[in-house]
Order: structure tokens, then C-alpha cells, then sequence
């Protein structure tokens, strides 16, 4: 979804398509004898709850599954732009690229570095709801209420220093209940460093409505880049509501 917060875009996206749940013909699935004694222990029946731990943790494997590519070794910014300079086409690439880098405060730093400065949510005739980023990545209690039906939209801003970041990602999860309802990856592109911050605002996307699209939801918001490092992660609950919080 477009909201790094994450709020599906649709109730049928949050698993509340009523079609998608009915199984294709009328056939009954009978449990073996074993698997419906399996969890009675002397006449009483254990529940299980998944909880936020175990919910995460499948979402982290999920990502390891995916295959890392690699981009060969890393170079100084410095290196990478005395390269190639016989190209004529790849050199005023270059220069379109990193023409205002100043390679002096840049120094001779492989890793990229990318700074998250602040997050938003913007919605039609709305004050801006600013995001507070706390430094351990989780913020204390409810993070921010979204009235339910609504358009918005996420607005950050971010700095960029050191070295080129390549293929800079945004990811976003999110679980109602324990049981996961939307997941979303947006590009967001290829910066240099420079000392004015970059802004970057997702597509309008629109909260679900309805009574089950309403209440409370856990979310896991991620920006890496193309060398899977990881620059801000973010776990935090968020509430869709009937109307918006009147401090919002």
C-alpha cells in the first residue's frame, strides 16, 4: 500500500472478500481421527494465539527467502566518478547525477547512509498528522488514528550521505489479530548524497470501511536498499476509527 503505515487500501485487500473465502464447490473436508484429538488433553481443548513475536518472526523469514543480487564491489563516490570518463554518454550521466555532490564533505566513505528526517500523513482537508520517529523504532502505544473511508497519503522526508544508496525500498506490513491483511513494497528510487533533504510523497491510497475494517491493527514499516541494509524499521499500532481523533 502506498501509506508507509500501512492500512490496506480496500477491505477486499485486509481479507474481508466474502467470495475469496468460500471454497470451490460443496466438497466437506473431514478431519482425521488424530488431528481432532491432537489438541484435547483429558476433555479439555488447548487455544492458541499466535502472538506479535511469532507474527513478526514469519514475516522475517519470508523476506530471507528472497534471493540477494549482487551488485559487485563498492567503490568511493570519488572512484565511481573518475570511472569511465572516455564514456561520454555514462560521464554526463554521471554528471546529472552527482553534479552537486561535494566530494570533499563526502569523503572516502563505501557505505551509504540514509537518515529518515520526519514522517507524515496527508489527507484532503486535514492538518498534516506528523509522525514522531522514536530512535528504537517503536512508538509508545496507539502511533496514529485514520477515520475510516478516507483519501491520504505518506509524506517523508530523508537525507542521503556518504556514498550513492541504490535502490532505496519501502515495505510495509500489516496484521489484524494476529492474522496478516496487506503487504506492500513501493521503489522509491536512487539517490546521492547532498546536504538539502530529499521529500518523497507515496500515491493517494484510501482506508477501508465498515465494521470489520474498523479497530485496532500492529504494523511493520521497513526502507532498505538494494544491498538489503536496513535504515529504518519501524513497529507500531495504528486504529481506523468512524471519525478522526479530534487532536488529529
Amino acid at each position: 500500500m502506498s501509506l508507509a503505515v500501512g492500512v490496506a487500501s480496500s477491505s477486499k485487500n485486509m481479507g474481508f472478500d466474502e467470495k475469496s473465502s468460500t471454497s470451490k464447490g460443496n466438497a466437506e473436508v473431514k478431519t482425521p481421527p488424530n488431528e481432532e484429538n491432537e489438541d484435547e488433553l483429558q476433555g479439555e481443548k488447548i487455544h492458541r494465539t499466535p502472538s506479535e513475536s511469532s507474527v513478526y518472526a514469519t514475516e522475517e523469514d519470508e523476506e530471507e527467502d528472497v534471493k540477494k543480487i549482487d551488485l559487485g564491489p563498492q567503490v568511493t563516490l570519488k572512484e565511481q566518478f573518475e570511472k569511465d570518463k572516455d564514456d561520454e554518454s555514462l560521464r554526463r550521466w554521471k554528471e546529472q547525477l552527482l553534479g552537486s555532490v561535494d566530494f570533499d564533505s563526502v569523503g572516502e566513505t563505501l557505505e551509504p547512509d540514509v537518515k529518515i528526517v520526519n514522517l507524515a500523513i496527508i489527507s484532503p482537508g486535514r492538518p498534516d498528522i506528523l509522525l514522531p520517529i522514536p530512535e528504537n523504532g517503536k512508538p509508545k502505544g496507539l502511533w496514529f488514528t485514520l477515520k475510516e473511508g478516507s483519501r491520504y497519503r505518506l509524506k517523508f522526508t530523508f537525507q542521503v550521505s556518504n556514498n550513492i544508496v541504490s535502490g532505496l525500498k519501502y515495505s510495509n506490513t500489516v496484521w489484524k489479530t494476529g492474522v496478516k491483511v496487506d503487504s506492500s513494497k513501493e521503489m522509491i528510487g536512487t539517490f546521492s548524497p547532498q546536504q538539502e533533504p530529499y521529500t518523497h510523497e507515496m500515491p493517494e491510497d484510501t482506508t477501508p470501511s465498515g465494521m470489520f475494517a474498523r479497530g485496532s491493527y500492529a504494523a511493520k514499516s521497513k526502507f532498505v536498499d538494494d544491498d538489503n541494509k536496513c535504515y529504518l524499521e519501524i513497529n507500531y499500532t495504528f486504529d481506523i476509527r468512524k471519525d478522526w481523533n479530534s487532536t488529529s
